[in-house]
């Protein structure tokens, strides 16, 4: 495990990074991954110009920032991520300002179509779903784990399919609406309850 991750931040990206190389493949009618679509290239259209605004907009609350300024020891936030994912343009924004808010928190992304081994350790219930967050100490030992959605999303896509088989257009379009209207709270709320446990688990 250790070799593919190590493997894997290698090539990794900065956020900064990660936003350009989007925005110039859409530059050039192009999204990120290995398949191209009509589809996927609108979707990444509507992530960039979503993500852009989430940049601006996004705020973390003071109990977040303290929570997360008790991490006393480097660490690297490896994300697995695409431009045309919905839940990752929702997402990466607020995770980016959580580790801007403590400076030995080093965040980085990768593509899942380019690092097929690192997503294959990670799966969430057998599936390649994204951003998959995986947080690893200064020796590259993982620490925890998040993604692909925050806990109350999860809960919501959990509860559609078991009432409808899968999610449709619908669904994805109410998920959207909520993520807008929770502007990062749970996300936010997540890690904090991700941070006290690893800090019980290394008491």
């Amino acid at each position: 495990m250790k070799n593919i991750i190590k493997k894997s931040l290698e090539n990794a990206l900065s956020y900064q990074e990660f936003r350009a190389l989007v925005s110039n493949l859409l530059a050039e009618g192009k999204a990120t991954g290995h398949n191209q679509s009509e589809d996927l290239t609108n979707y990444s259209m509507l992530n960039d110009r979503r993500m852009k605004r989430l940049d601006k907009t996004i705020k973390i609350s003071e109990n977040t920032i303290a929570e997360i300024q008790e991490v006393k020891e480097p660490q690297t936030w490896l994300v697995i991520a695409e431009g045309w994912c919905g839940d990752a343009a929702q997402n990466l924004p607020v995770i980016a300002k959580i580790a801007e808010a403590n400076k030995l928190i080093d965040l980085k992304l990768v593509l899942r179509d380019d690092n097929e081994d690192l997503m294959n350790l990670f799966l969430t219930n057998g599936g390649k779903a994204i951003p998959k967050l995986i947080a690893l100490d200064k020796e590259h030992n993982v620490i925890d784990t998040w993604g692909p959605r925050p806990t109350v999303a999860t809960q919501m896509v959990a509860d559609y399919k078991a009432k409808h088989g899968a999610l449709d257009a619908e669904f994805k379009q109410d998920l959207q609406v909520w993520y807008n209207k929770n502007k990062g709270q749970s996300v936010q709320d997540d890690f904090i309850k991700l941070f006290k446990k690893s800090f019980a688990t290394e008491l």
